[in-house]
């Protein structure tokens, strides 16, 4: 009997505890997933008995130390800020009046006068009417995200444009904090301190994310999100 009742509450918390640990696990694993990895670059190898070993950033007289290779460092400076508004306003009215009177009408007039002594000394019609519509409404959002980033070249286009890829990893009393930043750019936007602004990606994905105890109390429990999803109304 007992078994009985307490099946149901116990399938319940398992299949709870279980999608609470699947969606955890999925969070984390979107950090990387869709994330482009590092192409791998054949080296060169040198001729039998050449002292040369390939150009690189340390053996090139005639050009500076930005990144323009595979795994070359790179610092990413994020900025970004954003503000979206939106406003409509209606407002729309419409008044209308309408007076006839008729003085003389082949005599009929007179008789349906006589015939109805309230309606006074001429048959009148009228009427009026009147609306009116007020509607207003108004959205917005912003954001700002400021942060230093080092990161790495992690493939070199056709066309000579970098793919560059962040990511920072901050733990502070079990609580850990996500940066990872990825997209293109072109070598003539690095500066000459190979600093590169984040608003100069092309196809920029930014994360800033985090999990641990903060992250775990600043959202619902998994019985109000069951709740949520499963509530019709």
């Amino acid at each position: 009997m007992w078994s009985s009742i307490f099946r149901v509450p116990l399938c319940g918390l398992a299949i709870a505890a279980l999608i609470g640990c699947v969606s955890e696990h999925a969070i984390k694993k979107d950090y990387y997933a869709s994330l482009p990895k590092a192409v791998p670059v054949p080296k060169a190898k040198p001729a039998p008995g050449s002292l040369w070993v390939g150009e690189n950033n340390h053996n090139n007289l005639f050009a500076d130390y930005k990144a323009r290779y595979v795994n070359d460092s790179i610092t990413i400076i994020i900025e970004e800020s954003s503000t979206g508004l939106n406003k409509a306003a209606t407002n729309t009215s419409r008044q209308t009046s309408t007076d006839a009177r008729i003085s003389a009408l082949f005599g009929i007039d007179t008789s349906l006068i006589k015939a109805n002594p309230n309606m006074g000394a001429q048959i009148a019609a009228g009427g009026s009417s009147s609306n009116s519509m007020k509607g207003a409404g108004d959205t917005s959002r912003g954001n700002t995200l400021v942060a230093r980033i080092s990161g790495r070249v992690i493939q070199v286009m056709d066309n000579g444009n970098l793919v560059v890829e962040g990511r920072k990893q901050v733990t502070i009393n079990a609580e850990d904090q996500y940066i990872i930043i990825t997209g293109i750019v072109r070598p003539q936007d690095v500066s000459a301190t190979n600093h590169v602004y984040s608003q100069h990606l092309a196809d920029a994905r930014i994360v800033y994310t985090g999990s641990g105890v903060i992250d775990d109390k600043s959202r619902p429990g998994w019985g109000t999100r069951i709740l949520d999803w499963v509530w019709p109304f």
